[in-house]
Formats: structure tokens, C-alpha cells, sequence
């Protein structure tokens, strides 16, 4: 039976070049001359790091820019609130969403449901796997889930006959 699966990636390594650029342009820009600004990472969370909160707030704005130009969709980002550290300094930390998860997963199936597709959706860890007896059905289940706006940039990958 044909199928495909439905996730939500993120290249790892593209996500530590954009931090890396921030970083660089972060060091040699004037406005930010004797900063703390800087950007660190471990894994696919992200922490921001500024003298006052609009430092901060062009620190995210460089992040997204730097991120955009890498070809990773800045609705995958989300970030949390902002904390007060010690010298007054602030910082906010950021996750890097990976993964469909169980609420988009659920919302994914009962759009295929209520489609009347003769398509089958099932929810597998962080993918959906979709199914169907015919590809056509496939193709037209893949341009529903692209036409609907569910706030998470999805790949659909895995397609078998």
C-alpha cells in the first residue's frame, strides 16, 4: 500500500553556521562594541545572551536573518521568556521545534478525516505516516496538509508505492 510520512526537520548543522554567523557579525559590529552579546547552542536549543533587552531584541532579529538566509523556516523557533542575570545583563533562551508533535499530529489526522480522502493517517513518534490505496489519493492528501496553515513548516518524505 502506498504511503508517505509527514515531519518536521531541521538541519542541525545550518541551524550552528547561522549561530556562528550571528556571533561574528555580533563581534564586529559598532553598536555592539564592549557587549556580552553572543548566541550559544547545544543541541537544537539555543540560548541568547545581551546587556539590556533591545540588544536582545537585535540579537533575535540578527538570528532570524542569519537563520532565513540558510533556508530554515523561522516558525520553527521558540522562544521563551526573558530572564535578568546578574550585572543587569538579560538573556532568553530559544528551541529549535524538531518534530511533529502530538496536538499537530492529532489536528493532521482529523484533517484527513474530515476530508473524505480514502487516505489513512497514523501517528508514528514525531512523523505521521499516511497511507493510502491509491497514489493520487496521496498526492491529493500531501496538497491539503501544504493548503492548510498549521504554523509548522512540514517535509513529506518516505514515499513508497
Amino acid at each position: 500500500m502506498p504511503s508517505f510520512d509527514i515531519v518536521s526537520e531541521v538541519d542541525k548543522q545550518e541551524v550552528r553556521n547561522a549561530v556562528e554567523q550571528v556571533n561574528r557579525e555580533v563581534s564586529t559590529r559598532f553598536d555592539f562594541k564592549g557587549s556580552d552579546a553572543r548566541v550559544e547552542q547545544k543541541d537544537f536549543d539555543l540560548t541568547l545572551y545581551a546587556d539590556d533587552a533591545f540588544k536582545l531584541e537585535q540579537v533575535k532579529e540578527i538570528l532570524r536573518l542569519k537563520l532565513v538566509k540558510r533556508g530554515i523556516d523561522i516558525r520553527t523557533l521558540d522562544f521563551g521568556q526573558e530572564e535578568t542575570i546578574s550585572g543587569g545583563k538579560v538573556k532568553q533562551s530559544v528551541t529549535v521545534k524538531v518534530g511533529v508533535e502530538t496536538e499537530l499530529g492529532k489536528k493532521i489526522v482529523r484533517l484527513l478525516k474530515d476530508s473524505k480522502l480514502k487516505v489513512q493517517g497514523s501517528i508514528q513518534g514525531d512523523t505521521v505516516r499516511v497511507s493510502g490505496p491509491k497514489r493520487d489519493a496521496l498526492q491529493e492528501a500531501i496538497a491539503l496538509i501544504k493548503g492548510a496553515d498549521l504554523g509548522v513548516p512540514l517535509q513529506f518524505n518516505n514515499f513508497r508505492d
